[in-house]
């Protein structure tokens, strides 16, 4: 999923074991989430719902970081070595998640 027409890329990009990691996490909190909908289903105590809710959005947070961790390695550092970098767009799309991250 491209940040917006400033996308220096249109495919997320990781080599195996990045990508296996991430999915790994996703299917985690899949299962969380799957959890979550049948607590409120069942009329689980408030507070029990929210700490699970909390957790789901940590993990997703963690996925994030992953994936910003490949991204700055292999589309940042990588292509900046090669010259091969427009740095005005990487700065608008750094900018652009940053500003999601933050709200």
């Amino acid at each position: 999923m491209s940040t917006g027409n400033f996308s220096m890329n249109t495919r997320l990009y990781s080599k195996e074991p990045t990508k296996s990691k991430i999915i790994h996490r996703l299917k985690i909190t899949r299962g969380h989430i799957e959890k979550v909908i049948k607590m409120v289903e069942e009329d689980a105590y408030c507070i029990d719902v929210i700490n699970q809710s909390q957790a789901i959005q940590s993990a997703l947070k963690k996925v994030d970081e992953i994936i910003l961790e490949n991204h700055i390695k292999s589309c940042v550092i990588d292509p900046a070595k090669k010259g091969k970098i427009d740095e005005n767009k990487l700065i608008k799309e750094i900018k652009a998640v940053f500003r999601k991250s933050t709200r």
